[in-house]
């Protein structure tokens, strides 16, 4: 009897093992997969006219003289509008979610924090016509220029979005910090605010920094508000005023009327290849600097 149970205990651990295992390897099956499809339908680039094509400074899919397919317009504009929104991002979203862990009291988080939810569900159009018709206005009216659809109002509202993400997870990660680490500062003479710089934040910092980088994920995939209010304008610039387009809204606007089997079908291709390697990296990058900061703890 006593045999038969651990062997069936057993054998239910290893089944219970090899179900997770198999879960656990579905997710990278899946990253392959994509990879390889989207290797196999880019691929008739590399023959003709050949991947340096892709280093043009111009993007071009569409001409009866020369199509030009280069990735750096389309990439700066994703880089500028993507760091533009983090440098907004970063500190209101890590501040509200301070205020609301450790200084707000109860009924202010009962009130703040369905707010909060509300705007992470706000549909992207919705917030692409706001930039639209009140935003991009705004903007042009307050620097003078000649339109209001560019990369700074494109990053303000991409910001937006992120930050209820951000607020979210930050706030979580620093109500899981023990409540013994708070109580010992504060029995040193440390004040409240001594105590969620130098004890609160450095120890709920993984969790913030996990925040963040689903945050730029998010600004990173976004597509329909960069597509409405960033003016598509395929150059490269570092200037925020200057319309851009980034690599999310060309694929939308471009892939439903390409012609299947084109250099141009397979030119977009390659964008989603260079979006999901930015993806993966900033995946990468994160987990390194966690894995650092929780050596030097």
């Amino acid at each position: 009897m006593i045999f038969d149970s651990v062997k069936r205990r057993l054998f239910q651990d290893k089944a219970v093992r090899t179900i997770l295992l198999g879960a656990a390897s579905t997710s990278i099956l899946v990253v392959v997969l994509i990879f390889l499809f989207l290797g196999k339908e880019a691929a008739s680039l590399i023959s003709e006219p050949g991947l340096s094509a892709l280093w043009d400074s111009r993007w071009i899919p569409v001409s009866f003289q020369e199509q030009r397919f280069g990735l750096l317009p389309l990439i700066t504009g994703s880089v500028l509008v993507t760091l533009l929104a983090t440098v907004f991002m970063i500190p209101f979203g890590v501040v509200s979610a301070i205020y609301l862990s450790e200084i707000a009291s109860k009924p202010e988080r009962e009130i703040l924090k369905p707010f909060i939810e509300i705007l992470a569900g706000i549909p992207s159009v919705i917030i692409g016509f706001f930039g639209l018709v009140i935003l991009g206005p705004l903007i042009k009216s307050i620097f003078g220029l000649s339109t209001g659809l560019n990369a700074l109002t494109g990053a303000l509202l991409l910001a937006f979005m992120a930050i209820p993400t951000v607020i979210s997870i930050s706030e979580d990660a620093l109500r899981n910090v023990p409540l013994s680490y708070k109580e010992a500062s504060l029995a040193l003479g440390a004040s409240n605010i001594q105590t969620i710089w130098r004890v609160i934040v450095p120890a709920g910092l993984p969790g913030i920094i996990a925040a963040i980088m689903l945050g730029m994920g998010r600004v990173i995939g976004e597509t329909m508000v960069v597509l409405m209010v960033t003016g598509n304008a395929a150059m490269v610039t570092l200037n925020p005023l200057d319309s851009v387009r980034t690599m999310t809204a060309t694929i939308a606007a471009e892939m439903g009327e390409v012609a299947f089997g084109s250099d141009h079908y397979a030119a977009l291709f390659w964008v989603g290849i260079v979006l999901l390697l930015v993806t993966f990296g900033l995946n990468l990058i994160a987990q390194r600097v966690l894995r650092k900061y929780q050596m030097v703890s």
